[in-house]
């Protein structure tokens, strides 16, 4: 997490060469990030140990491919990625396996192909307690979208049918109409807001009221409570009363402390209760963000395909209500990583995972859920956000933050973002742009697939973008990138619908 003076800048950012890849293949594909230690007797790993320093170029050629806070392809750009111990142990078990043959061969093909299947028995994506890549659905020339009969064999024909817009408003897609419509007020109540809800993902409604609409057009509700709800609502022309329905899933975005040290960039706990702190083979490796008692939001390149162990749920730890690594509570533990199957390693375009946790979260005082954004949510050049993260506070320092560190951010606009002087042509509708163009607040190494918050109307905190990458850290014209949540929200409801089948 960089904030720093302008003056005070650290050198540049040291990358991981990996000699065995094409030149514009990324360092997360096998490492996640640097630190000191001994580098692995095998020519597939090389960390350098005290690498000189070298100027870093940031020229983007048109014909490669973009960025990578991670490792940008065409722009070099540095990674909001890893650091410390749980490097080392990663990469020494690696090495042991593919020194000695042990039998992580076969496995580390399967999760270099993600269309290799031959190990899924039971099509569920799982291989004992590794998860792996989001497999495509198969589904019949038949198939009629959100008609709450699953025709497809993972049932994707049916989780893309529900959406939220502004204040909650709840609107169903159906198969007697191609358009996302509101839901009349008229006739609704808590047990179609609790199996919405529950349909989703979340575990029941926590409110639900009327909302006044314009909308000619809307969709009543009737009877049939075994379906969902795209199932249970019939075209209405318009509302009675022009009310629709406002839906709220969890109880998001409340900051439990908002008073912050004076000059300090250090969080208190309960500031930020969203956050949270992903630990591999003992270390801190990225952030995530709670968004439901049975999920967490984080970042796609936090699990690259050529590292399987990285896959392997059961080795990873994720820490709540915490601000500082030296006072860990209890770990959650994961029952299942689910990358999404459209993420690009080259491009960093679509970079987010899941988390599916094996238990249900106990809210409190320091753990809260951050809310999602609505589907068509805008942020105006300069909207003044909040970052936060236990990544390094130097560019290119070995270890983690050791306290949970936090940067106010303002939006920067795409076209800014994309223009010539910053990331030409590197940012996809898929990203958005944060920090300041003249440098000095950014996040940095470690913070990667952390949270980027803005304060709603209501004073509530949503999550409107995912520490991605970018150029360096807190760098004059080098923002930070973020995953761009309100683009990939259907991916992330219809995974929670798909998870809750």
């Amino acid at each position: 997490m960089a904030k720093r003076d302008l003056n005070e800048l650290p050198p540049p950012y040291y990358s991981v060469a990996v000699h065995t890849l094409p030149p514009l293949q990324s360092y997360e594909e096998v490492v996640y990030g640097t630190g000191p230690g001994p580098a692995p007797p095998n020519p597939l790993y090389y960390i350098p140990q005290q690498p000189p320093p070298v100027a870093v170029q940031h020229v983007c050629q048109p014909s490669a491919p973009p960025p990578s806070k991670k490792k940008c392809k065409c722009c070099h750009h540095s990674a909001k990625c890893i650091g410390g111990s749980g490097v080392i142990f990663l990469l020494i078990v690696l090495t042991m396996a593919i020194w000695f043959g042990v039998r992580y061969g076969a496995r580390f093909e399967a999760f270099a192909d993600p269309h290799n299947h031959d190990d899924d028995k039971d099509g569920t994506g799982s291989y004992g307690k590794l998860s792996r890549l989001s497999v495509l659905d198969t589904c019949p020339t038949s198939t009629v979208q959100c008609d709450a009969m699953p025709d497809c064999q993972l049932g994707t024909d049916e989780s893309n049918c529900v959406r939220f817009g502004a204040d909650s408003a709840l609107q169903v897609r159906t198969s007697q109409h191609s358009h996302f419509l509101p839901v009349c007020y008229l006739g609704w109540d808590q047990s179609y807001a609790d199996q919405t809800c529950a349909q989703l993902g979340f575990r029941k409604s926590f409110g639900t009221k009327a909302l006044k609409t314009q909308q000619s057009i809307g969709l009543t509700v009737n009877k049939q409570l075994s379906l969902p709800i795209q199932g249970r609502v019939n075209i209405s022309s318009p509302c009675p009363d022009q009310n629709t329905v406002s839906l709220q899933c969890t109880d998001c975005g409340r900051q439990q402390v908002t008073s912050r040290i004076i000059g300090g960039s250090v969080a208190q706990l309960g500031q930020w209760p969203w956050q949270l702190s992903l630990h591999f083979g003992g270390s801190h490796v990225c952030g995530g963000v709670l968004v439901s008692p049975d999920f967490v939001v984080t970042a796609a390149h936090c699990f690259p395909r050529s590292l399987p162990l990285g896959f392997d749920a059961s080795r990873w730890r994720v820490y709540g209500g915490v601000v500082s690594q030296k006072k860990l509570p209890t770990p959650y533990l994961v029952e299942k990583i689910i990358v999404n199957e459209n993420y690009d390693n080259k491009t960093n375009d679509q970079d987010i995972a899941l988390l599916r946790l094996a238990s249900p979260v106990e809210f409190s005082y320091a753990v809260q859920p951050a809310c999602l954004p609505a589907f068509d949510q805008t942020l105006s050049q300069g909207t003044k956000c909040w970052t936060s993260g236990f990544g390094t506070t130097n560019e290119g320092a070995a270890v983690p933050s050791k306290v949970l560190m936090e940067v106010g951010v303002g939006i920067i606009d795409i076209r800014l973002c994309n223009s010539s002087k910053v990331y030409p042509g590197c940012v996809s509708e898929n990203m958005l742009c944060a920090g300041d163009i003249n440098g000095g607040r950014d996040s940095c190494q470690g913070d990667s697939g952390g949270p980027l918050v803005c304060q709603d109307r209501d004073s509530r905190w949503q999550l409107v973008g995912v520490t991605s990458w970018g150029s360096g850290c807190g760098l004059r014209n080098k923002p930070g990138v973020y995953t761009k949540v309100s683009s990939l929200l259907p991916w992330i409801y219809s995974k929670m619908q798909m998870e809750n089948l």
